[in-house]
């Protein structure tokens, strides 16, 4: 990413009005002293409605993934929405076998939003894209009226650059095929709701929320690859309902072999909620041939995600997502009908 401009002025006010979304001067000001200023790069051009992308095709292809993203609180123990939407947006891309290389932003601000909170977000914003190496081209900017928003809201679309050679989709699984998951499930939505303070409880937990392009491009490496996809609303559960549906097989977890941090059993075993269906932001849940299962876990070790594992496996029966419980029994994971919390993602 270019560097940023370098001058920077300080604001009148200290917090969003609706004036900063009426496209005269305080809408400029809000534009170039926050967004332009923290997401400078030589592609993005506040001045226009378009942005040029340069792409060159060698056996290759765009992707595209676009997706809005809405938390309370805005700012969470491992990151803030602002991240969380480059993250999300880049996630997607990459479980697609994607490169990512771009990014679109839309900001729906609420009028009364305190400025420096923005200020903050959109630095962690900028951050997040020089880690995951993609660029912020072009964007738009509403405010709306106090009460009718969260806060922020942002929606995103990512573009990418995928190798043709890689077909990945729910169609490629296979009978037999085992289920990888790269790191523990459930630590960004139990971090959220410990945020948020409403239950009275207190941890150390962080969000998982990070890139999975490490994770997605090791996995890549191995030509048994079928399927992945990131955990993210729904969890683990909803992923493995998607897949037994698309294939009409059964998908069979492990309970002991599924990781999860302490910290989120004990605030799932007291607020009754299962891990299984607690959002992920971190994480990648992988379909692979049963003979390259073992190796791929080994290599996302050797990488430092020490508590990938294999938790289970693609067998023949009714569209239906099991769990095969310590003691040897099973029960069916049923298919999330509601939400069991406020938007965390």
């Amino acid at each position: 990413m270019a560097q940023r401009q370098s001058k920077k002025t300080q604001f009148k006010g200290q917090h969003v009005l609706l004036a900063h979304g009426n496209g005269g001067r305080l809408m400029k000001e809000l534009i170039e002293q926050i967004f332009a200023y923290h997401l400078h790069n030589e592609l993005l051009d506040t001045q226009s409605d378009a942005a040029s992308i340069p792409f060159k095709s060698n056996n290759s292809e765009l992707v595209v993934s676009t997706d809005g993203f809405t938390v309370e609180p805005l700012e969470f123990p491992g990151g803030n929405i602002g991240s969380l939407a480059v993250h999300g947006t880049v996630n997607d891309l990459a479980v697609s076998g994607a490169k990512p290389l771009y990014l679109t932003l839309n900001a729906f601000i609420e009028e009364g939003l305190a400025l420096a909170v923005l200020d903050r977000v959109v630095q962690s914003m900028a951050q997040a894209c020089l880690e995951c190496d993609v660029k912020i081209v072009a964007g738009d900017t509403k405010v709306v009226r106090r009460g009718q928003g969260g806060g922020i809201y942002f929606a995103t679309t990512g573009i990418g650059q995928r190798d043709s050679k890689y077909r990945l989709g729910l169609n490629q699984i296979q009978l037999g095929d085992f289920v990888l998951l790269s790191g523990t499930a459930g630590d960004h939505g139990a971090a959220v709701m410990l945020a948020r303070e409403q239950f009275g409880l207190a941890g150390s937990l962080q969000s998982d929320a990070a890139s999975v392009l490490p994770i997605t491009e090791a996995l890549l490496s191995f030509e048994g690859l079928r399927f992945m996809r990131d955990p993210t609303r729904g969890g683990v559960a909803t992923i493995a309902h998607e897949i037994s549906q698309a294939i009409d097989q059964s998908v069979r977890l492990y309970a002991a072999n599924i990781p999860v941090n302490e910290q989120v059993r004990v605030v799932c075993d007291l607020l009754g909620y299962d891990p299984l269906y607690m959002a992920c932001e971190g994480r990648v849940l992988a379909v692979i041939a049963p003979e390259l299962a073992e190796a791929a876990v080994t290599k996302l070790h050797a990488l430092g995600y020490v508590d990938a594992a294999i938790i289970g496996r693609i067998e023949q029966g009714r569209a239906h997502a099991f769990l095969e419980t310590d003691l040897g029994g099973e029960r069916i994971l049923q298919e999330l009908e509601e939400d069991p919390l406020p938007r965390i993602c």
